[in-house]
């Protein structure tokens, strides 16, 4: 059984994930590639896109998302994510047990000896004449259920509805309330019988190997997933990572070599490359409490990939004069790195602010320690 370090890991995470060179792939081949792409912020995602499709634009993005081709819904994790309408009606019927979990675990004190069946389908009625946020479906429900807390019991439907966050919310450029519909009313389709859990396991592997049966379980919020991988296993190739843990991977997948050149690319916020396995060491392997993120001011860091792995944080403000990217490396950086990151960070800036008059790459110094 061979054994894939860090290296070869992380290449091939890359490969999967069209960060190694930006691809010709659309938009919709794209998001099938990666299984959508998480996306609870209005638009950080767009970024997602444009650091790994090559030419990117937005506007093709957010056409579909207003027609319905793209939705935006609770899937993986139980967190809003960017997926095709086709994949996201198949998707949907299969985590619903780990929303509904995760929903209960939060709210259930709050909604003992409730109906959950007249609950749902006091939701849907709420929602026949207009997109509904939270906020006011918890009211419109609270009038219904008054012995119940409005907030829990929104978050009940959320988690036995399949409710889509509408635009324009979401859209490139414009914004609009956190509101949601059932996805039968918009874009009107059903969902699908639920597909084999086999299928699950395979796309992500297509996205993410290889990988182990934690770091499955880590993306999709699922448990018990051994003995599906178990199935599976007469016909995935099978590896070990460092540590002796078992790896599994489609056989045919990219598997470039350990010393493959890996671009600066500069990610988004919560980009799926951070979020989608149980060890992390094949991209990270600095942690983020440390340097002043999550644990003090909650905020979830941009990233940018050096050599492949997470070696800077990056922010951006504009003004009609000015964009500005500000990148803070966490090490020494190297002279093609140094470069790297100023025009890779000239490019962001220039998609994120076209209209600004001029562009600017500030590069500090690393923090001691």
């Amino acid at each position: 059984m061979t054994t894939m370090d860090a290296r070869a890991l992380n290449r091939a995470t890359l490969a999967r994930q069209l960060l190694l060179e930006r691809s010709d792939l659309t938009v919709r081949q794209a998001l099938e590639r990666l299984v959508g792409l998480q996306a609870q912020t209005p638009q950080t995602w767009y970024v997602g896109l444009w650091t790994r499709l090559a030419g990117y634009t937005p506007d093709e993005t957010s056409a579909l998302l207003a027609e319905g081709g793209l939705l935006r819904m609770a899937l993986m994790r139980g967190t809003i994510h960017l997926a095709t309408l086709e994949d996201a009606l198949w998707l949907r019927p299969l985590v619903e047990p780990m929303i509904e979990r995760g929903t209960m675990g939060a709210f259930g004190r709050k909604l003992k000896g409730i109906d959950r069946d007249a609950l749902t389908a006091a939701g849907r009625a709420a929602f026949a004449e207009r997109p509904l946020t939270f906020a006011e479906l918890g009211k419109l429900l609270a009038e219904r259920f008054p012995a119940y807390d409005g907030a829990a019991m929104a978050q009940a439907v959320r988690a036995s509805v399949p409710l889509v966050q509408v635009p324009p919310r979401g859209l490139w450029g414009r914004s609009g309330p956190v509101a949601h519909t059932p996805v039968e009313q918009w874009p009107g389709r059903e969902l699908e019988p639920a597909a084999r859990i086999e299928e699950l396991v395979r796309r992500y592997l297509a996205g993410f190997g290889p990988a182990s049966v934690k770091d499955v379980q880590q993306w999709c919020g699922l448990t018990r997933l051994a003995e599906v991988v178990d199935r599976l296993r007469p016909e995935l190739a099978v590896f070990r990572d460092e540590q002796g843990r078992e790896l599994f991977d489609l056989p045919d997948a990219p598997r470039p070599p350990a010393d493959t050149p890996a671009p600066v690319r500069y990610l988004y916020d919560f980009d799926n490359l951070l979020l989608s396995h149980a060890d992390r060491d094949r991209v990270l392997t600095v942690d983020f409490t440390e340097q002043g993120f999550l644990a003090r001011s909650n905020e979830m860091p941009r990233s940018v990939l050096l050599d492949g792995f997470v070696g800077a944080t990056w922010r951006f403000a504009a003004t009609k004069e000015e964009a500005v990217v500000t990148v803070r490396p966490f090490r020494r950086l190297t002279a093609p790195e140094r470069t790297g990151l100023a025009e890779e960070g000239e490019r962001l800036s220039r998609f994120l602010a076209p209209a600004a008059a001029r562009h600017e790459v500030r590069i500090g110094a690393p923090e001691p320690g």
